[in-house]
């Protein structure tokens, strides 16, 4: 999240209706409102808190745009979730995140850390509904049914039996 304030300030500026959701809590949440505070952007965040996961999905049909800005996380479950939603991803390339972010087909992936990248792919998706729906679509059309929970049971009942089958 730290990344995503440090950017905000940028965004906004581009883009003054810009508006960001954080979703989730932890230990760092007093530190980010203070971040926030300090930079004068109160009014552009909401802190929705940690929330149940069925309201998850919610959360994201509410987005424009789903940013992931971690540095460290295998492939985060958010990212498929967005993709599935029809929303375009912005990510730090890191671990599993291009296995479902590529780079203007499905959203941005970027270099981690880079301020001034995220800033511009936010402004950009921001300021392009065209575009946001047509990152949106493709990242729908080509993961819903790969993250699907019902396929990905088959396929791992699908591997089990083949494991099964050679012992």
């Amino acid at each position: 999240h730290e990344y995503v304030i440090e950017a905000a300030g940028k965004i906004v500026r581009e883009i003054p209706e810009a508006r960001f959701l954080f979703v989730g809590d932890g230990v760092l949440t007093d530190s980010h409102r203070a971040a926030i505070a300090r930079a004068g952007l109160e009014k552009y965040f909401v802190f929705a808190g940690l929330v149940p996961p069925d309201r998850v999905p919610g959360m994201i049909s509410a987005m424009d745009i789903v940013v992931h800005t971690s540095l460290r996380e295998g492939l985060a479950r958010v990212l498929p979730q967005a993709l599935i939603s029809g929303k375009p991803v912005v990510s730090y390339d890191v671990d599993g995140a291009r296995e479902v972010v590529i780079d203007d087909e499905t959203g941005f992936l970027l270099p981690p850390k880079s301020i001034d990248a995220l800033a511009g792919a936010v402004v950009k998706l921001a300021g392009d509904a065209k575009l946001r729906e047509t990152l949106g679509r493709q990242g729908q059309a080509r993961f819903a049914r790969q993250f699907d929970h019902r396929h990905m049971t088959e396929q791992i009942r699908i591997l089990y039996e083949k494991l099964l089958s050679s012992v």
